[in-house]
């Protein structure tokens, strides 16, 4: 018997909770918009329709892609972050919630800049960077990333949110000391890889076997690119310029340490919508 689209979505909806997904009524919309070619006013509008055998078939065929681990953002393709739709692939990590903390927290203080550039570092799908672009008129902001296939979707998603005049992706390798063409900023943001890496084996399925690990591992103990970014990059920072961070759980104290060793000082920690500390941001003190 055919099934209306508002049956389908109730059903996929009643199927991930029972899965225990946590974002069960978001994920099932999602599946069933896509899977439908369906915008989510047209599944509003329609929902008393029946779906083809077809297009039912083929949303079920995600849906159990998805419960076998396959993440939702990789199966449509594209994923929100702060407002902003993103183009998404396995060659970037997803943007999750943790990390609108640190967005928040940046453009914050950028607002206060006035006209000023800002280097998103470790930039994935740009999510960040962009954020702070389509909050901040003022700022121009890089995105800096080194795997070709994210560099593709950064430049996919500046396009998407139409910030083209003051978005510029470039490849960078936050390991590697800046070059001095590319002059001084007065923000760096960065989400870098921060998974120790034998760490990464016990991750989620979701995680482990569709992220990329690029993405993922922080060296030896998680903190690779803390280390590399406060050492090499505070030389692209201008005076009195801020370094913000995102950091996994239980490293908000090594990465403050690292901060303070390379000169940076007003530290501060803020936690995630968890109770986590989530942000360490600092500023680069100047010579007297």
């Amino acid at each position: 018997m055919a099934t209306t689209y508002n049956n389908l979505y109730l059903d996929i909806r009643q199927q991930l909770r029972r899965a225990g997904i946590e974002e069960a009524t978001l994920e099932a919309r999602e599946l069933v918009c896509f899977g439908t070619n369906k915008s989510r006013e047209e599944l509003a509008r329609d929902g008393g329709l029946y779906a083809s055998p077809e297009l039912e078939h083929r949303v079920r065929d995600l849906v159990r892609r998805h419960l076998e681990g396959e993440p939702v953002a990789y199966l449509i393709g594209e994923w929100e972050f702060y407002g902003l739709p993103l183009d998404i692939s396995r060659d970037v990590l997803i943007p999750r919630p943790d990390t609108e903390v640190l967005a928040e927290q940046a453009i914050g203080y950028i607002k206060t800049l006035g006209e000023c550039r800002v280097l998103d570092l470790c930039a994935g799908s740009g999510c960040i960077g962009l954020a702070v672009a389509a909050q901040v008129p003022q700022a121009r902001v890089v995105l800096g990333e080194w795997s070709d296939g994210a560099l593709k979707i950064c430049r996919q998603n500046v396009r998407r949110n139409s910030l083209t005049a003051r978005v510029v992706p470039m490849q960078a390798d936050a390991r590697e000391k800046p070059e001095k063409s590319l002059g001084e900023f007065q923000c760096i943001v960065s989400n870098p890889p921060y998974i120790p890496r034998a760490d990464i084996e016990t991750l989620d399925t979701s995680v482990k076997d569709y992220e990329p690990h690029l993405a993922l591992d922080g060296g030896e103990d998680g903190l690779d690119f803390y280390r590399s970014i406060s050492e090499k990059w505070k030389e692209a920072l201008a005076p009195d310029g801020r370094l913000y961070f995102e950091v996994g759980i239980g490293q908000a104290d090594n990465v403050l340490r690292i901060m303070r060793t390379q000169g940076f000082g007003d530290i501060q920690v803020v936690k995630d919508h968890h109770d986590i500390p989530r942000v360490v941001f600092g500023t680069l003190c100047t010579e007297l």
